[in-house]
C-alpha cells in the first residue's frame, strides 16, 4: 500500500493516541487503534513479521523488504506510541492526580461510543454471538475488581508482565496498564519510564543503561506475546470475525466499571513520585462520591468523549467513500 507522509503522520498520530491511552489504568490502545481503523492492518503486520525478512532483504534490497513487510506503517505508528508515553503520559498524569472524574468521564464517553462502533459492525446476531458478548463482559469486570499484588523486583517477573501486558495492550476493551497494576507491575513500570527520562534529559548513562536493561527485559515478554497472541487474533478476524467482535465488545462493556468516573477508594498506594493516590477502589452512585461530584461537568466530558468517536468513525467512513 503506497502512503503519502501525509498518510504516516497521521499513523503517528494514532500512535501518540495509543500511548497516551495505555499509559491509564482502565483504557486500552487496542481500543484507540480499533475505532481509528488501523486495527486489523496492526495485528496482520505483526503476524506477517518473522525472520523471513532478513532473506528477504538478502535477495530483493532493504527498502523492498521494509515495505513489504509494512514496516513503514509500523514504524510511524511506534514512534507516536513511544513520543506520547515519554511526554503525554505526563499530562494524563497530572489529570488523574487532579481532574480525575473529568478524566475518567471523557474516557467513559470514549469506550462508550467504542462499544456501540464495533456492536454495528457485526452482521449475524445469533445466540452464541450473545453468549460470547456476555461471557467476555463478565470476565473484562471481574478484571477492573481485582485486587492487585504486590511486585517482586524478579527480571523473570517483568518478562512474565511484559508477556501478559502487551496483550492486553492490543486487546480492545482490556487496559494493559490495568493489567500492570493488577499484577503489581504498574509502579515499577513507571519508574523505568521516568528513569529512561532522567538519563536521557541529564545525559546519566549509569541510570540510562539502568533502564534500558530492564525495558529490554520488558520488551523481550512484549514481543513474544504479541507474536503469539497477533497469530490468533489475525485467525480469528479472517475465520470468526463475528465471534471476534462479539467478544471485542464484551470486553469493553466489562471494562466500563473501571471508566465510571464516581469511586470509592478502598485501598491507596504511593506512587513513583511518592505522592499517595488511589490503588483499589470500587463504582459508586454521584450521592455516594465524597465531594463535589461535578455531575455536569461529567455528563459534558462523557458526551465530548462519545462525540469524538462518532466524528472519528464519520470521518472514516468518509474516506473510505
Amino acid at each position: 500500500m503506497r502512503r503519502s507522509l501525509k498518510d504516516y503522520l497521521i499513523i503517528s498520530l494514532k500512535g501518540l493516541a495509543m500511548g497516551a491511552a495505555d499509559v491509564v489504568p482502565g483504557v486500552s490502545g487496542g481500543t484507540i487503534a480499533f475505532i481509528s481503523g488501523i486495527y486489523e492492518e496492526l495485528i496482520e503486520t505483526i503476524n506477517k513479521l518473522d525472520l523471513g525478512f532478513f532473506s528477504t532483504w538478502k535477495k530483493n534490497g532493504f527498502l523492498n523488504s521494509w515495505r513489504a513487510y509494512n514496516l513503514p506503517f509500523l514504524s510511524y505508528l511506534l514512534i507516536g506510541i513511544a513520543i506520547s508515553i515519554l511526554s503525554l503520559a505526563k499530562g494524563i498524569k497530572w489529570f488523574l492526580h487532579n481532574e480525575p472524574l473529568l478524566l475518567w468521564a471523557f474516557f467513559f464517553g470514549l469506550v462508550l461510543a467504542s462499544i456501540l462502533y464495533i456492536a454495528k459492525q457485526i452482521t449475524v446476531w445469533r445466540p452464541k454471538v450473545f453468549i460470547g458478548i456476555i461471557l467476555a463482559a463478565i470476565l473484562s469486570y471481574f478484571i477492573t475488581i481485582a485486587e492487585p499484588l504486590a511486585s517482586p523486583d524478579s527480571n523473570w517477573y517483568l518478562l512474565f508482565c511484559g508477556f501478559i501486558a502487551i496483550i492486553a495492550m492490543i486487546l480492545p476493551g482490556v487496559s494493559g496498564a490495568f493489567i500492570l497494576l493488577i499484577l503489581g507491575a504498574y509502579q515499577t513500570f513507571i519508574d523505568i519510564i521516568n528513569q529512561l527520562r532522567e538519563g536521557l534529559t541529564s545525559l546519566n548513562f549509569e541510570l540510562l543503561s539502568q533502564a534500558l536493561i530492564k525495558l529490554a527485559i520488558i520488551g523481550a515478554g512484549a514481543i513474544t506475546g504479541l507474536k503469539l497472541f497477533s497469530k490468533i487474533l489475525n485467525w480469528m478476524f479472517k475465520n470468526h470475525k463475528n465471534m471476534t467482535l462479539a467478544i471485542l465488545t464484551g470486553f469493553m462493556i466489562g471494562s466500563l466499571n473501571k471508566l465510571w468516573p464516581w469511586k470509592k477508594v478502598l485501598s491507596w498506594r504511593i506512587n513513583a513520585e511518592g505522592l499517595e493516590v488511589p490503588f483499589l477502589e470500587k463504582s459508586i452512585f454521584p450521592t455516594q462520591f465524597d465531594g463535589d461530584p461535578r455531575i455536569i461537568w461529567v455528563i459534558l466530558f462523557i458526551t465530548v468523549g462519545f462525540l469524538l468517536i462518532l466524528i472519528l468513525e464519520r470521518l472514516a467512513v468518509k474516506k473510505r467513500n
